[in-house]
């Protein structure tokens, strides 16, 4: 019996030693117990690193209002403090540099070696896409907020959900604004389509999406222009747009890439008639601001910008806290998803009132989620875990704001069409 105690008090003798090494109290340590790791893989390097750097400060701004007492915030669980009776979210941070093996391989360490519960990503779709398989295989609940490739959802998988639209659905869109111009503006005359995007998973499917809703549509596409991501030059691809002169042009394409283009349309003094952008550098508010008024007057799919504050009011006291992580500025329509990717995924958690993936998958799917953060105010999944509720508005940017201009029964201006030349602006 003494060998027994002695051997119980060697036990607990060691313990302390482990705990006071890495730095925290025994009693410390059986605290940090209650907390749900959750594992976020964003590009925090690279081409595409301001909107991985704000989708990053998105999460927090989440965790944030979860973690804590929040009565101003008017979304779910602002109230309370914490899940499940006192859980808390503990964010691990990795950096994708936006290519598709490093997200896998951080991916694997998170959940191999950090121990995560479940994953948040990935703002590329290459890098979604073989980052989920990887939480897919653990039984990992993987959130994804911003990438838009339709094909991440088409894959029967049971742990994946994505709250944003997709780029089949803005495909759609966009040809639905083509038809508009038709029949509202004299002289639109919009036959032809070019598109121009990046050669990735996102890219890729982007245009095999465009040129369908083209088909159906009746448009004609002349233009298939690709482009290696994180380009130093675009001289080629945009002297091919130009030389086929299409009448609209559809673009995906991301972060300084987006920048690149419009300042080489310029240089070659090329603009079609109206150009309508996927979740892209079009989106991002940083980069509008850059090129000043040589972004006015192109278009994109929209889920959320500053001037959607008369329709999204909730957004307003969950932007102060956003901004205070970015340096003040706002949330862009990619970044905002990821803010609603946590909170539905903390809905499900404490409605199931459990812990378990395959408990709150399940939650997920069963149930429609409060929103006010998303323009439907709803989130709720499909098979596969796409958001059915996810809407955009096309807006176009007109002196530094995002104008909404379609659906008209959510405008607040008129389109300019076409895009005026860039001598005489």
């Amino acid at each position: 019996m003494a060998y027994c105690k002695s051997f119980v008090k060697l036990l607990f003798v060691a313990a302390v030693a482990v705990c006071l090494a890495l730095g925290v109290t025994p009693g410390q340590s059986m605290a940090q117990e209650k907390v749900i790791k959750i594992g976020t893989i964003f590009p925090l390097t690279g081409p595409v690193a301001t909107a991985g750097q704000r989708c990053k400060a998105a999460v927090e701004t989440a965790a944030e209002i979860i973690n804590n007492k929040h009565p101003n915030v008017k979304v779910p669980l602002a109230a309370q403090a914490g899940l499940l009776g006192g859980y808390k979210i503990v964010l691990v941070h990795t950096d994708s540099q936006g290519k598709p093996d490093v997200g896998k391989a951080e991916a694997e360490r998170l959940i191999n070696q950090e121990g995560v519960w479940g994953l948040i990503g990935a703002y590329n779709s290459a890098v979604s896409m073989p980052a989920s398989l990887v939480a897919e295989r653990a039984k990992k609940i993987f959130m994804c907020g911003a990438s838009s490739s339709a094909a991440l959802t088409q894959r029967d998988l049971k742990f994946f959900f994505r709250t944003a639209s997709t780029d089949e659905v803005e495909s759609h869109e966009f040809v639905e604004v083509l038809k508009w111009l038709n029949k509202t503006q004299k002289k639109a005359n919009l036959k032809t389509l070019g598109i121009i995007y990046e050669n990735s998973v996102f890219g890729k499917h982007a245009a095999e999406e465009a040129k369908k809703a083209a088909a159906k549509g009746g448009f004609n596409v002349v233009a298939d222009v690709p482009f290696n991501p994180g380009a130093t030059n675009l001289d080629s691809e945009v002297q091919t747009l130009k030389s086929k002169n299409p009448d609209a042009l559809f673009g995906a394409v991301l972060g300084a890439d987006y920048s690149l283009m419009v300042k080489t349309m310029k240089k070659m003094n090329w603009i079609p008639k109206a150009c309508l952008n996927y979740c892209s550098g079009y989106q991002d508010p940083v980069i509008a601001k850059q090129l000043g008024d040589d972004a006015s007057y192109f278009m994109g799919s929209t889920g959320y910008s500053p001037q959607f504050a008369d329709i999204m009011p909730a957004v307003a006291e969950v932007e102060k806290i956003f901004k205070t992580k970015t340096g003040g500025v706002p949330y862009d329509s990619d970044s905002i998803q990821e803010t609603i990717a946590l909170l539905v995924l903390a809905q499900a958690i404490e409605k199931s009132k459990s812990l378990d993936p395959e408990v709150v998958a399940k939650t997920l799917y069963a149930n429609t989620w409060p929103s006010p953060l998303s323009l439907s105010g709803k989130v709720a999944f499909s098979p596969g875990g796409q958001n059915k509720l996810a809407l955009s508005i096309i807006t176009q940017l007109q002196g530094g704001e995002y104008k909404r201009v379609f659906p008209r029964e959510k405008a607040n201006t008129k389109v300019v069409f076409p895009m005026k030349p860039w001598d005489k602006r």
